[in-house]
């Protein structure tokens, strides 16, 4: 071993046996020190439900440290907020705050943590700029006092207010004032006739009102948008809509919506807030067979005349009865005109009908059916009627069967004949 090395390894042996020797650090100031930003837009239309995500970032500085041999580092940095929890206040705004206090951990100097509310404007909120206080509660460590080989910890809770500035802006918001329907029942097409209102703070330019089908409502829109130009807050304005009613419907009311589509304060093309309507829905058109059993005999033209009722809530229009004649039935004129039936009323159609001699003797089902307008001139077909016929064989209809009558001249011609040829021979 050369000489040079031993007073190296004489400075090793020191480090090992010297206790403490490792180096700490101490700091001497130093605190967290927050703020709030929301993450996106901070501007909201009145009747908007949206998620606000807000970032508390951590600008706190630890300012002085000192190392040292005999020093034992903390868990903790006092710039480091801990249990970190923040609450979003909506007092004496026209914002509410759908989500509960949330815990964020810990957030350390330089870092940041996202905390994330549900937030719904109200549908009345005026336009203008809001605070939302932002509570924060956190601890952290104030200082550590050093007893040799042991650290005691000071810590010390806070809360402060961190504001968050959000902003209102001006909208259109439809209201509905008055509202009526025409011929709309089940299965036919009517008009909507509203008044609508902007009850809202923004003039709309370019504005189309238009009718939405609500979900699976039965009230499809068939001609749905109305042209209304400039809209100015306070103004109310007349619309007129075409809507259909499907035949699965029943008579009673079902919703339909009504928003308006236009350019905003800014020019962008928005649409409204819609708001929803109940449309009273007639019953469907029907009709119904309500003469008795009509008695056609086998082998016959007859004429056959049968009653119908309209049994539905709505008048139909021109309407036309049909029969669909299948064997032992023909007809040459199987179709009849009715005219215009209000509700309740009656009308009798004539049909000439021949009956197939060879037929059987029971009551049949003819099919019926009424093509009819209704109020708005669409053609329209009727569900399928039975027309009940009870064929028989006519009284003496023997002797005036055409087989029976060539017999019956064979056996007069051949009697003639046979007393001709007698009396002949006796003279």
């Amino acid at each position: 071993m050369r000489w040079q090395h031993v007073p190296v390894l004489m400075l090793l042996m020191a480090l090992l046996v010297v206790p403490g020797a490792a180096q700490g650090t101490k700091y001497l100031y130093g605190s967290p020190d927050l703020s709030a930003t929301i993450s996106g837009t901070n501007e909201f239309a009145p009747g908007a439900e949206t998620q606000l995500a807000v970032i508390i970032s951590n600008s706190g500085l630890n300012t002085h440290k000192i190392v040292g041999s005999t020093l034992i580092t903390p868990d903790d940095q006092p710039n480091t907020a801990k249990l970190v929890t923040v609450a979003l206040k909506g007092t004496d705004t026209p914002f509410t705050i759908k989500t509960d206090p949330q815990f964020l951990s810990d957030i350390g100097g330089g870092a940041s943590a996202t905390a994330t509310f549900n937030v719904k404007v109200a549908d009345s909120a005026e336009p203008g700029t809001y605070t939302l206080p932002l509570e924060v509660t956190y601890t952290y460590l104030q200082d550590a006092e050093d007893y040799g080989d042991a650290l005691r910890y000071n810590y010390q809770k806070k809360t402060l207010t961190l504001p968050l500035t959000v902003r209102v802006t001006p909208d259109l918001r439809v209201e509905v004032q008055d509202v009526r329907s025409e011929s709309l029942n089940v299965g036919t097409e009517g008009y909507v006739y509203m008044t609508l209102k902007n009850i809202g703070h923004d003039t709309a330019n370019k504005a189309i009102a238009k009718v939405v089908r609500n979900d699976a409502s039965p009230l499809i829109p068939t001609d749905g948008s109305a042209y209304i130009g400039t809209f100015e807050p306070g103004e109310t304005v007349d619309v007129r809509f075409k809507v259909s009613v499907a035949d699965s419907a029943e008579p009673q009311s079902y919703p339909l919506d009504i928003a308006v589509a236009y350019e905003d304060y800014e020019g962008k093309t928005v649409t409204s807030q819609p708001a929803t309507i109940g449309l009273p829905i007639g019953g469907k058109i029907a009709f119904e067979v309500v003469s008795p059993v009509s008695t056609l005999y086998l082998g016959s033209n007859s004429v056959l005349e049968v009653v119908y009722k309209n049994a539905g809530a709505a008048t139909v229009y021109n309407a036309q009865a049909r029969i669909s004649a299948v064997d032992p039935f023909t007809s040459s004129d199987d179709t009849a005109f009715l005219g215009d039936l209000a509700p309740g009323e009656t009308a009798t159609a004539r049909f000439e009908v021949n009956v197939d001699g060879d037929g059987t003797e029971k009551e049949y089902g003819i099919d019926s059916e009424i093509r009819y307008r209704d109020e708005l001139d669409n053609s329209k077909i009727s569900d399928t009627m039975k027309v009940k016929v009870a064929l028989e064989r006519r009284q003496g209809a023997f002797f005036t069967n055409p087989v029976f009558l060539i017999v019956l001249a064979a056996v007069i011609i051949g009697a003639g004949y046979y007393i001709f040829v007698y009396r002949k021979k006796r003279g």
